[in-house]
């Protein structure tokens, strides 16, 4: 018979409000172990935070393996560890077998008994030494003679605490995603956490889909993006070539935008939409030549936002500006997400999800979608900073622009 494993974990954040602690201990209960609070010290006010330290014990090393791994990605730390194992890369773009596998929280790796911060932290990633500095590494970037971590051993997370409200906080999401709720009160915290975010040196990003000019939110956001308040704009290939089509042609997917009728041979709109731009050569050439004269990514061109297409196997055409390169567009997402701040998805799903995975826990992420689901989604898949507001998009933009003072023309 196995002897059973004992360890002692900690955590330090908003662990009653943010709901870590009963995540934590319904980890340990899920994996088939046993725990006992040793120390729970809850703050006096609801600024303070409270300190945790949790005894685990597990019957086996395969239970002890699930627990360790499931806490450490809520971010609770082993009280006591050595410095962290190294394994160096054989084969390019692989790693040893173990490798920590790193999550969107802050991450620290003690080494000769110090700890160092990891820089450019992000989910599903590795983590490598340089010999002066840890920095997170994915798979396909690794060379041979790197160091990277392998283990749990001298691993210490940071829970991300705050989704609930803390004073001089961003948190109207106290609830969980609801239509129930006033949009003007949302688009004011929003508009706060914006202002803060980039008084602060930091970026405001943007993640869009179609469906803003669907819904015939395009001049909106292109009024939002002209007045300088955006600092990059991330999306596919279909946010482009709709919002093109509706320059060009006054429809989005051949529905006429002021009448909301279907127009004859409007199906056809979107392709000839893409050739233009193609025969053109990009969006900005076209621009230049005077084809093409409002719309988001004219607003985008103009006013100098930074944009990234990421393509799919289901784009028509691509437009010339789409990076059909996965990992290309990757690194475009990456490049822009740069020294992010605030992040806002406006009813983009796929390329919502595919943003969060690449930013840390501290950048906040607003979700909006019509469809609570959509909302929820995101934070589902492991972005626990984000927050939801279940409304339509073109509802959220209009109030957005006025709360900015953008003039809509």
């Amino acid at each position: 018979m196995s002897k059973p494993i004992v360890a002692n974990f900690q955590a330090r954040g908003h662990l009653i409000d943010s709901g870590l602690l009963s995540d934590a201990l319904e980890a340990v209960q899920a994996a088939g172990a046993s725990y006992r609070v040793l120390r729970l010290d809850i703050g006096l006010q609801r600024t303070d935070e409270s300190q945790l330290e949790l005894e685990v014990t597990a019957p086996a090393r395969k239970q002890w393996e699930r627990v360790r791994a499931d806490l450490m990605s809520l971010g609770l730390s082993e009280t006591e560890t050595q410095d962290a194992v190294f394994a160096t890369v054989d084969l390019d773009g692989t790693a040893p077998e173990g490798f920590y596998s790193t999550t969107n929280l802050a991450t620290e790796v003690r080494i000769g008994g110090h700890w160092h911060p990891v820089q450019h932290q992000r989910m599903d990633a590795t983590i490598v030494w340089d010999g002066s500095a840890a920095v997170c590494v994915k798979l396909r970037d690794l060379a041979v003679g790197q160091r990277l971590v392998v283990g749990f051993a001298g691993i210490r997370v940071t829970p991300h605490t705050t989704r609930k409200l803390q004073e001089g906080k961003f948190g109207f999401m106290q609830g969980g995603a609801s239509s129930e709720r006033r949009l003007a009160a949302q688009v004011d915290e929003v508009v706060r956490e914006w202002q803060r975010v980039r008084s602060e040196g930091k970026k405001v990003i943007l993640v869009a889909g179609p469906v803003v000019v669907h819904v015939g939110a395009g001049p909106v956001l292109a009024a939002i993006l002209r007045a300088g308040h955006v600092d990059g704009l991330l999306s596919g290939n279909a946010l482009a070539v709709h919002d093109i089509e509706s320059a060009l042609h006054g429809t989005s997917l051949g529905v006429d935008q002021k009448s909301g009728r279907p127009t004859v041979h409007g199906h056809m709109h979107h392709m000839r939409a893409i050739n233009t731009i193609r025969r053109a050569g990009s969006v900005r050439a076209a621009i230049d030549r005077g084809l093409l004269q409002h719309g988001v990514m004219h607003a985008c061109v103009t006013a100098g936002v930074p944009f990234c297409l990421a393509g799919s196997i289901r784009d028509d055409g691509p437009l010339p500006d789409t990076e059909m390169d996965l990992i290309k567009a990757q690194e475009g997402y990456a490049r822009i997400l740069d020294n992010a701040g605030l992040v806002v998805i406006l009813s983009s799903m796929l390329h919502g999800i595919g943003t969060g995975n690449m930013i840390p826990a501290e950048v906040m992420t607003v979700c909006v979608d019509i469809h609570p689901a959509v909302v929820s989604k995101l934070s589902d898949r492991g972005s626990a900073q984000s927050q939801g507001i279940v409304t339509d998009v073109g509802a959220f933009l209009l109030a957005l622009a006025e709360r900015l003072g953008v003039v809509v023309k």
